[in-house]
């Protein structure tokens, strides 16, 4: 056997090694062990999550059932205590899912570095393969002089054969390590999008626990206030209510002293969808699923304008009808900002008292955000504030966490929609005959053809 013949021998042996390499060296006892265990360990935090996702629901169930009932002491404070748990229990499922995507990391840095290893060793061995060749084999031997060189045809021949499969070894393995390099670069992609689905969890996290704290402090005020009393709570529902018709009728004196002018040229479209919901898309899923509870798919309890409610008690919007629209949302629902924009204003009207120490409600806490394109939007009743004044949001930012403040006798977020030319904030005793409670508080106020429809903006 030729020079040749011996060479490319070799070289199909080196390549075999390779591909032996190459098939052997991805699992070993402890990797495979490791990766057994982390599974394991999924999959338990997988059927965790499930187990609370039902606890979850179960309490959802009884908040749906307790909105249908009259409010009472009992019914409000047992609702926030479900809700409680039902808060707790998704802060639970973040953190079982906190832990599965961190050792879902784990094992994607063992692939990782497994791959690599044998990435490095099968490029080693390719280059040491032609290497030798190249060495060996350093001047081109033409089909003549493969024939002249050898000891007759046959042997030409079965050198030939045996180079063909040199190339097919060396082209599969060739094949086998872009493969390889494919994959590590997936599983790259994996860990980047892991990674930010831990810090998206981790903020869930710290948004669910203050949704806990809002819910609690709610809670102990009401409790407070109360006394633990039903007659004290009825009677503060009943204050609550004469208070908005106080508050509406001021608000009316007020708005047509306003001299602001609304320009409709510069208002969005109507239909056109430019604002987001106010809540999470699971929030929104879930509402979907409720559609039996509030007869729509959006959570809405009173829509803008003459809804029935408003046509019912014309005493307290005087004939203009709801200014905006009330979803049901428990105490503590994060509320996310409906477009971009710059806060342009944040209160608590609660803190306002007026003659004989009568409290104002009115909006409770609120925020105002200023959209880049004519809106304000306005969200009201909030348990707590997460934004301050000339801060700039994201569409999605969470803003704050829903409540029942101000004259809210049920957990609920008001969401108004406005022309930004028709709106201002102010203090109503800025005007003769503020003489309400409210005649102190800081709070937006427009022009009667500044309230828009948020249906109009939000998506179909």
């Amino acid at each position: 056997m030729s020079k040749n013949i011996r060479t490319i021998f070799f070289g199909i042996i080196l390549i075999a090694s390779m591909a032996t390499l190459w098939s052997s060296a991805p699992v070993t006892e402890t990797h495979a062990s490791t990766a057994g265990e982390i599974q394991t360990k999924i999959n338990e935090h997988s059927g965790k999550i499930q187990a609370l996702q039902s606890e979850i629901a179960k309490y959802q169930k009884e908040l749906d059932s307790l909105g249908t009932k009259k409010s009472t002491l009992e019914s409000t404070i047992r609702s926030l205590t479900i809700s409680r748990k039902k808060l707790t229990a998704n802060l639970n499922v973040t953190k079982n899912k906190i832990d599965s995507a961190t050792l879902r990391l784990d094992q994607l840095d063992k692939d990782i570095n497994q791959t690599q290893d044998n990435i490095d060793a099968n490029s080693r061995a390719v280059a040491s393969a032609l290497r030798t060749i190249d060495a060996n084999d350093a001047k081109a031997t033409s089909p003549i002089a493969l024939i002249l060189n050898t000891n007759g045809l046959a042997d030409a021949w079965t050198e030939v054969d045996h180079l063909s499969q040199f190339n097919r070894a060396l082209g599969k393995s060739i094949f086998e390590l872009t493969k390889a390099k494919t994959s590590l670069s997936a599983t790259q992609t994996k860990v980047k999008a892991t990674k930010q689905e831990l810090i998206s969890l981790r903020n869930d996290q710290i948004s669910q626990r203050k949704s806990i704290d809002a819910n609690t402090y709610t809670k102990r005020s009401l409790l407070r206030r109360t006394k633990n009393k039903e007659s004290s709570y009825q009677k503060l529902i009943a204050e609550k209510k004469y208070a908005e018709k106080s508050f509406e009728r001021e608000l009316e004196a007020l708005q047509t002293q306003l001299k602001l002018i609304v320009h409709p040229g510069a208002l969005p479209k109507s239909g056109s969808g430019i604002l987001a919901w106010p809540f999470s898309k699971s929030f929104m899923n879930s509402c979907e699923k409720r559609k039996k509870v509030f007869g729509n798919l959006h959570c809405i309890t009173q829509y803008f304008g003459n809804t029935s409610f408003a046509t019912a008690n014309p005493q307290i919007y005087n004939g203009h009808g709801h200014s905006g629209v009330d979803f049901g949302a428990p105490v503590g629902t994060p509320i996310h900002a409906a477009l971009m924009g710059v806060v342009l204003g944040t209160g608590n009207t609660d803190l306002v008292h007026g003659a004989k120490g009568r409290q104002c409600w009115s909006f409770g806490k609120w925020v105002m955000i200023k959209h880049p394109n004519g809106l304000n939007t306005l969200y009201a009743h909030l348990s707590e504030i997460d934004v301050s004044k000339g801060e700039s949001v994201s569409t999605g930012h969470i803003i704050g966490y829903s409540g029942m403040t101000g004259y809210a006798t049920g957990p609920h977020l008001h969401f108004g929609v406005y022309a930004t030319d028709g709106t201002k904030i102010m203090t109503l005793n800025k005007f003769r005959g503020a003489t309400t409670p409210c005649a102190n508080a800081t709070m937006p106020v427009a022009t009667i053809d500044a309230y828009l429809n948020p249906l109009s903006y939000l998506p179909r």
